[in-house]
């Protein structure tokens, strides 16, 4: 063996290997179990759609001049990637800590910003990954238009990174299920089905469209939908700012907690 070979590898200011490796396990966990991941989602979304339409007559409303169902879908699949890109940072995360294995995850030569980033771009490759499918299903039952797809792609990457560095905290935060469950309970979900999801928040009485300007997911979904339809509640300046502001202020705090090793190392 030559003396090449036993010399200890150098790290530049970033572990790209390890990165790499370590976006391949985040990613790997939900690949290999895509029925529940991936599919069972999908599957959510479809049957949520078909109650709006069928069950609840959504097929004979409109929203201003826009289909209540082509206005009903970018929501709905935006909702999909939201709590799917929660969910899998979040049980990582929780996961690794109740069975003990966190250290595995601490011991390598990976810095607090590469676990950060590589938990967020899991998380927000299965966000991706839900929204994509979710799209592809829907198309058999409603035309989806592509009215603006820079935002489209804005909004997807931005929309599963903000829920996905939420796991990230809900996770390092959590010491059981229980704990990560009213994270999701109390907090994702009010958050999202209160955005915008079903409605436009133009129907809301005055101070429940102001509090609904508030919620960063209104954003969100709004500008995701007007990425299909061309139509928005908000102004989408400031969604683009909001989301890019929320998203910096989570991913410092991600960083911080994970650098300090709060609920982590002890």
């Amino acid at each position: 063996m030559s003396a090449d070979t036993l010399a200890p590898r150098e790290i530049g200011a970033v572990n790209w290997l390890g990165l790499r490796v370590f976006i391949g396990k985040e990613t790997g966990r939900f690949l290999k179990v895509y029925a529940q991941t991936v599919i069972a989602p999908v599957m959510t979304t479809l049957l949520f759609y078909i109650v709006f339409a069928f069950a609840l007559g959504g097929a004979q409303r409109t929203i201003g001049d826009i289909p209540y169902l082509a206005f009903l879908a970018p929501g709905l699949v935006m909702m999909s990637m939201a709590q799917n890109a929660f969910a899998n940072t979040s049980s990582s995360i929780v996961i690794s800590k109740i069975q003990g294995n966190i250290v595995d995850v601490l011991m390598p030569p990976l810095s607090a910003f590469e676990l950060t980033a590589g938990y967020t771009i899991g998380g927000v490759a299965r966000g991706l990954v839900v929204g994509l499918v979710s799209i592809l299903c829907l198309m058999p039952f409603t035309h989806i238009e592509f009215a603006h797809p820079l935002y489209i792609l804005y909004y997807a990457f931005m929309g599963s990174m903000l829920l996905a560095l939420m796991g990230v905290v809900g996770g390092v935060w959590s010491e059981k299920f229980d704990h990560l469950a009213a994270v999701q309970n109390f907090i994702v979900m009010p958050a999202t089905f209160l955005s915008g999801t079903f409605y436009t928040a133009d129907k809301l009485p005055e101070g429940w469209r102001f509090l609904a300007h508030l919620n960063p997911f209104f954003y969100m979904i709004d500008g995701f939908r007007y990425g299909f339809i061309g139509v928005s509640d908000g102004t989408l300046g400031t969604g683009l700012i909001v989301l890019a502001v929320v998203n910096a202020a989570l991913l410092w705090l991600s960083y911080h907690l994970i650098s300090i090793g709060y609920k982590l190392k002890s």
